[in-house]
């Protein structure tokens, strides 16, 4: 079914998704005339083409998250460093668990593609499974890792005929992105699945 994401502060770039494909790009209203039978989506903010996070390696293989059921014990935010190579050698099979929540987190910030190498089976099966994009990390990183870094690295526009890998944030315009971060993602797209929604 066709479907056609557009967001309040950035109606001029609605898209139209056919499958796991961006089939058109545009204004709202031109889109809703052309393709009466697609079902709308509206989001709140912009609709951007999606971040690449630089850091995979770093958040998916070198960093704990702990699973909620943990929280008393363990917190929950990544654990790094010694800590978090202990909690895999105490029991490796928590690597996988791990990954797929960094992974989940890494959604919920609106990633669509991931860079750097990733040496464990467990981080690079929890970017396949989910549509992660593996990319070039940018010459230059951005600050300490992190699930936002400053500065963002939004991937190119999105093109008719190209995957259909998005994400919406609840801001103003692209200055209130780079202002707020990307912990204001509210919907990212994946191959034409919605695969992270803030509720």
């Amino acid at each position: 079914m066709q479907t056609i994401h557009v967001a309040e502060a950035s109606p001029e770039t609605a898209v139209l998704v056919d499958g796991a494909y961006v089939a058109a790009v545009g204004p709202y209203e031109e889109l809703a005339a052309a393709f009466p039978q697609a079902r709308t989506r509206r989001w709140p903010g912009i609709l951007t083409p999606g971040l690449l996070n630089p850091y995979g390696p770093e958040l998916l293989e070198g960093a704990y998250h702990p699973d909620p059921r943990e929280a008393d014990a363990l917190g929950t935010e990544p654990i790094t460093g010694a800590r978090a190579q202990a909690i895999f050698r105490a029991d490796e099979s928590r690597r996988g668990a791990s990954a797929r929540r960094g992974v989940q987190r890494m959604l919920a910030h609106g990633t669509v593609a991931i860079a750097g190498e990733l040496r464990g089976r467990a981080a690079v099966d929890a970017v396949r499974r989910a549509g992660l994009v593996v990319g070039r990390r940018p010459a230059v990183l951005p600050g300490p890792p992190s699930f936002s870094p400053v500065p963002l690295v939004l991937l190119p526009r999105l093109t008719p005929g190209g995957p259909a890998r998005f994400a919406v944030f609840d801001v103003p315009d692209r200055a209130g992105l780079v202002r707020l971060g990307a912990s204001t993602c509210v919907a990212t797209v994946l191959s034409g699945r919605l695969v992270h929604r803030r509720r």
